[in-house]
């Protein structure tokens, strides 16, 4: 898929995020929004391996949402992707629907494991990625956290463990937006400069432009490709709520649903189809 074609189909992922948690009346729109870039490139933009017909093909590329309230992105990206159709979206968050609030790797095609309890996502990508290399795979895993994520003290534990087993097929990314629930991260408690944090525990890293597509998938693709033993980071900037402007750059929107009147405005701001 080109360039231009996956903006456009990233735009298409945004308007279907505010459409469904509009639809469901609750969900994280402002999280699921800043990472889209992020999930197109690697599903759509050819960086990971995968097979819509066969979910458990042994030789995929496996990823882990860390962070799993920002389950909406995911599942827009699943169906693009073809793991199940794309009307079955605006059944999140309703009983009996297949896309809990967040992911669950028994009901929904396309996740590898149920996440939502923030800070424990790294240390089970980094448990695949062990259990991978036991088993002569050499499939990459990759794991996206949020930025406000990196504040629990589990992500540095599995950041050191991560580094110190060489797993140079593990590659995390982080949705750098400076926004949590409660408001700007560095006032709600201060991680510092992420992507030095990381390298001082070992691990190589990169930055990227967030929402651009094309060197997100030169960034990640670099990542996947490099058979060091560190561990991979790509520091992702972003933007909360990107391609919403009333949504763009406020906490509040972290988790809320639109009312009738902001999806209208919402989806003609992504040029959507109301």
């Amino acid at each position: 898929m080109d360039i231009p074609e996956l903006e456009q189909r990233a735009q298409a992922m945004r308007a279907d995020i505010v459409k469904m948690i509009a639809e469901a009346g609750s969900g994280h729109p402002g999280g699921s929004l800043s990472c889209i870039d992020v999930l197109a490139a690697l599903y759509l933009g050819g960086v990971m391996a995968y097979d819509p017909a066969d979910p458990h093909m042994a030789g995929r590329d496996r990823f882990v949402l860390a962070k799993g309230h920002a389950a909406p992105a995911l599942y827009t990206v699943l169906a693009h992707a073809g793991f199940f159709p794309r009307g079955e979206l605006m059944t999140l968050r309703k009983l009996g629907s297949r896309l809990q609030g967040h992911p669950d790797s028994k009901l929904c095609p396309g996740v590898e494991v149920s996440t939502g309890s923030l800070g424990q996502g790294l240390s089970i990508a980094a448990g695949t990625a062990c259990g991978l290399r036991l088993d002569g795979n050499d499939a990459r895993v990759f794991a996206l956290l949020g930025d406000g994520e990196c504040q629990e003290g589990q992500v540095w534990e599995a950041a050191m463990f991560s580094a110190h087993q060489k797993l140079g097929h593990l590659v995390a990314i982080i949705d750098n937006n400076e926004l949590q629930i409660d408001g700007c991260i560095h006032e709600v408690c201060d991680p510092g400069d992420l992507g030095a944090r990381f390298a001082a525990f070992g691990w190589s890293v990169t930055t990227a432009d967030g929402h651009d597509l094309a060197a997100l998938i030169d960034a990640l693709s670099a990542a996947k490709a490099d058979s060091s033993p560190q561990p991979k980071l790509v520091v992702a900037r972003t933007v909360k709520g990107k391609g919403v402007p009333f949504m763009e750059n406020q906490a509040g929107w972290h988790g809320k649903a639109p009312d009738a009147a902001q999806l209208q405005e919402a989806l003609a701001a992504l040029g959507a189809a109301q």
